[in-house]
């Protein structure tokens, strides 16, 4: 049998001789009655509140799998980056190394070149040196002739003596011109 506040305040009991004073038990029956409505709305309020409550739980637990799924790929994600970029530096480190060697190797052949440059202009230089001095030599020894006769042929001895005089040094000529 369900009780209602309602059916409390309408509950008739039978009669009796020597039975309860009919105004103190109604007034019992209706303070329990408005009690007893009172409980059964907090009982209904509560029950709404679960259920309420119940529906933002299974939101709430809806979000946090959301959230823990998120998180989860956010890692993986996370982690592929960190390798992509590990494996990026990895082939820029690589890229680089391999063009400094390309650079040193340029740079040792231009070196090279360069020696090779200097040594065939140091060779030239010799060369073009020898050959002045044949140069020299040979107009010196034509003007040493020249003197020779032009001596013969003059009779002033002065002048024959301050042509013999002249010395030519050949290698004082050829420093000056360097």
């Amino acid at each position: 049998m369900k009780v209602s506040p309602i059916s409390i305040k309408k509950q008739e009991f039978n009669k009796a001789l020597r039975g309860y004073d009919k105004d103190e038990v109604q007034a019992f029956l209706d303070k329990l009655a408005d009690e007893f409505e009172s409980l059964q709305k907090e009982n209904d309020s509560l029950k709404k509140e679960l259920e309420e409550s119940t529906v933002k739980l299974v939101e709430f637990r809806r979000i946090e799998k959301n959230l823990q799924d998120t998180l989860l790929k956010a890692q993986e994600s996370s982690t592929k980056s960190i390798e992509s970029t590990k494996k990026q530096a990895n082939l820029m480190i690589k890229e680089a190394e391999i063009k400094a060697s390309q650079i040193l190797e340029k740079a040792r052949e231009n070196a090279n070149d360069i020696r090779n440059a200097v040594i065939n202009l140091r060779e030239e230089r010799d060369l073009i040196i020898a050959n002045l001095k044949s140069i020299i030599n040979s107009q010196s020894h034509l003007l040493e002739m020249k003197v020779e006769e032009a001596g013969e042929e003059t009779t002033d001895v002065k002048q024959v003596e301050q042509a013999k005089k002249i010395d030519i040094n050949v290698d004082e000529i050829v420093n000056k011109l360097l």
